[in-house]
């Protein structure tokens, strides 16, 4: 038993006065168990040398007069002992655990078992907490349709779910990978280490691991914001004037953060130069579209974006991509609006209802429902953004669009 303890102090850690505290408490719950009370036994454990002491006090009450067997002992048992004993004198045994059966054993090692692994549990949530936000690397042991289980250095479990992997993740067992510690839950003591690979915060420390400048406290990366597998914006920003953020955080030929794309399985990495400045950081974060106006309502964080016919596509992006990273990134609901040239607009326009005969009135609310409630103003939105913020079908938006424009032929 001392030996497994000993083994247990040395491999998780655990300190000399913990273990002294587990072995007594371990003692008591068996004796209480067996006497109904352990409040009048004096447990003395040494770990050290392997040995412990148990001793029972009872106060010496008259041979008719024992109410309570456990805390009370007759005058003339009392006398067996030491024949000087009298009535009210506190007598105390040594009791010899190993006469109590082999029940009380199987007792005393199930109940040490269980602060085991209960100080194991412990440890282990009190060591990922720490960690939480923080990269670690993982052995690929079991993989299963919602999840993949990893094994750390010293054979704990770490979880890695379907949705916090990357699209193109492929993992094979007994392989290495690197994921950031999203969480972890500690439900009845029993510690469930929670990985991501999805978080902004996964592409965050990869950066700060790969550019010095970073840890040095000389460039701070502000926002982060990720379609993982796919494309990111990192907004950055530098203490030092002689520094570029964007340049030391790209490398020469994109050196430094060629590895964390190929680590995030080909997701294209656009770093920006953060600002306080909401339109220049809006500008900024629709790149490579350049904008001709911002509008904004900084009480519902919503920006009217308006570019050249020909920006329009760059700004949304493939599948809308583009304008959903600019958004996330400067946290407020962007809408992208071609410019239309002078001379080309009328004054008369007409309102969508008006059209509720040749288009469905669920076409008409939800592209109502986006704040456009004109006929000219869904032909001057990009059909692509009808597409995605409507959430419509391609069919759909063309015929409306075709019939919208047939109006003003």
């Amino acid at each position: 038993m001392f030996e497994t303890f000993q083994e247990f102090k040395e491999t998780k850690n655990i300190d000399r006065t913990t273990l002294v505290s587990v072995l007594e408490e371990s003692f008591r719950n068996v004796l209480a168990k067996m006497f109904g009370s352990d409040e009048n036994f004096d447990v003395i454990v040494n770990p050290d040398k392997g040995d412990f002491e148990i001793h029972r006090n009872r106060i010496v009450v008259e041979d008719d007069n024992v109410k309570d067997e456990n805390k009370e002992i007759a005058l003339t048992e009392a006398q067996k002992i030491e024949p000087d004993y009298e009535v009210g004198e506190e007598v105390s045994e040594e009791v010899d655990f190993t006469k109590f059966g082999r029940r009380a054993i199987l007792n005393l090692r199930q109940t040490l078992a269980s602060k085991i692994l209960e100080l194991d549990h412990d440890a282990l949530y009190q060591k990922y907490k720490d960690k939480v936000g923080t990269i670690v690397s993982g052995e690929v042991y079991q993989m299963w349709k919602r999840e993949v289980l990893l094994m750390d250095d010293e054979g704990n479990e770490m979880h890695l779910p379907k949705n916090e992997q990357i699209p193109a993740d492929n993992y094979r067992k007994g392989e290495t990978i690197r994921a950031l510690v999203k969480e972890v839950q500690n439900e009845n003591n029993n510690p469930r280490i929670i990985l991501s690979r999805t978080s902004p915060d996964f592409l965050k420390r990869l950066l700060e691991a790969e550019v010095p400048e970073i840890n040095d406290g000389l460039i701070a990366i502000r926002r982060v914001a990720r379609m993982p597998g796919e494309r990111a914006k990192v907004a950055v920003e530098s203490f030092d004037d002689r520094i570029d953020p964007v340049g030391a955080c790209v490398g020469v030929k994109g050196s430094r953060v060629h590895g964390i794309v190929r680590e995030l399985q080909n997701e294209n990495i656009d770093v920006i130069n953060f600002s306080n400045n909401t339109q220049l950081f809006i500008q900024r974060a629709l790149s490579p579209a350049k904008v001709t106006s911002i509008t904004l309502n900084e009480q519902n964080h919503k920006a009217e974006v308006y570019l050249q016919p020909e920006e329009v596509s760059l700004a949304i992006g493939k599948s809308g991509i583009n304008i959903k990273l600019a958004s996330m990134l400067t946290e407020y609901t962007i809408d992208v609006f071609r410019v239309v040239p002078e001379g080309t607009e009328d004054d008369e326009d007409i309102y969508l209802d008006e059209f509720s005969d040749e288009i469905d009135q669920w076409v008409i609310d939800a592209i109502k429902a986006i704040g456009l409630d004109t006929a000219k103003a869904v032909i001057n939105a990009p059909r692509e953004m009808l597409i995605e913020k409507a959430d419509l079908e391609e069919e759909t938006v063309d015929h409306l669009l075709e019939v919208l424009k047939a109006e003003f032929e």
